[in-house]
């Protein structure tokens, strides 16, 4: 990519909070914390994923991006233009070229209309072409998703998982969108023909030109996908940076934890590796924790001496330069007690 060509899309200071209002003779309760202050690029004709347990504010963050939710601050620069500024007007016509692909392929669809009148919808909405033209796109993009065109006039509970989803894509894809934004497009399909599905989308994002904002909680299906990768738990982005350094070299603990968590097809790599486990769930949105918000589940601070301990108390990291990537962690140069500790336990 050329240094000075500017991301297609950027997030910047990006954060969502729900209720926290008082109903009739209630009192206010704590919002919820669903996204807290996240900024990251989308370059062109490249993929970012986005991956983290759920709760972590993925799928929130993903229609904060396509404004189908107002942020409660920060903004979305789309080539340029800052979404929250554009007319209803305008924003109706860059929404042609922002797109999303929901993760129930099912649930997408409505059940009472054909495949014709699901895929050909947004182009009724959008462009000014004739029933004959209409049908000739859809057919087209039919094609193009690996359906045949005769089977338009067919309704959604006659297709498998992956049929479905194959229509979703067609139908975010009539309009010639820019950016697609996948909220875990595989998670609900058999994982035979999840490899289907990925391969198709890497196919049109090479032979279109897309961009992609992927969301997902399966590291391996990422790895094959992503360019760029952003850690996300609790609503903010703990670690950022090129997909393969990330892999390779984890430099946050949740990084690292979710990582182990991945299967390895060899029984005896899977036992060498050593596994690391974070304790209980994901604290509630509605809670506010002082200094770092993953101390509490965090297998490094367990092992801290009581001085780097405060610090982890005292202080909420942001994302700093770490071996070539952003990681929002103070104790990196003490990640080698994670990697004794977890060796130990095997």
């Amino acid at each position: 990519m050329n240094a000075v060509e500017r991301p297609i899309l950027e997030a910047i200071g990006l954060t969502k909070h729900f209720g926290g209002q008082a109903g009739f003779l209630q009192r206010p309760k704590p919002p919820v914390q669903a996204v807290s202050d996240v900024s990251f690029t989308v370059r062109r004709g490249e993929t970012l994923a986005l991956v983290g347990e759920s709760g972590s504010g993925k799928s929130t963050l993903g229609r904060l991006l396509l404004n189908l939710l107002a942020p409660t601050a920060g903004d979305v620069i789309y080539e340029g233009r800052n979404l929250g500024n554009l007319s209803p007007a305008a924003l109706r016509q860059v929404r042609q070229e922002l797109q999303i692909i929901f993760q129930d392929p099912f649930a997408s669809l409505n059940p009472r209309m054909s495949v014709a009148d699901i895929v050909g919808e947004p182009v009724w909405l959008h462009q000014p072409l004739n029933r004959g033209q209409r049908a000739e796109r859809v057919a087209e993009l039919l094609r193009t998703v690996g359906l045949a065109p005769e089977l338009a006039g067919r309704y959604p509970h006659e297709f498998s998982g992956g049929q479905r989803q194959r229509i979703g894509i067609a139908r975010a894809l009539i309009v010639e969108p820019k950016i697609l934004v996948l909220d875990e497009p595989v998670s609900a399909l058999d994982v035979s023909v999840q490899a289907g599905v990925i391969n198709l989308l890497e196919d049109l994002k090479h032979r279109l030109g897309l961009s992609y904002l992927f969301v997902a909680h399966d590291l391996s299906v990422v790895r094959h996908i992503a360019d760029d990768v952003a850690v996300m738990y609790l609503g903010r982005i703990v670690e950022y940076g090129e997909g393969d350094r990330v892999f390779d070299d984890p430099q946050h603990p949740y990084t690292r934890a979710l990582l182990s968590a991945v299967p390895v097809p060899d029984p005896s790599a899977e036992a060498a590796r050593g596994r690391i486990l974070l304790q209980g769930d994901l604290p509630s949105p509605t809670e506010r924790i002082e200094g770092c918000r993953f101390r509490t589940r965090c297998p490094l601070y367990q092992l801290l001496d009581e001085g780097r301990q405060q610090q982890c108390r005292a202080v909420d990291p942001h994302l700093q330069d770490v071996a070539g990537r952003g990681v929002a962690c103070l104790q990196t140069d003490q990640e080698h007690l994670l990697t004794e500790h977890a060796t130990a336990a095997v």
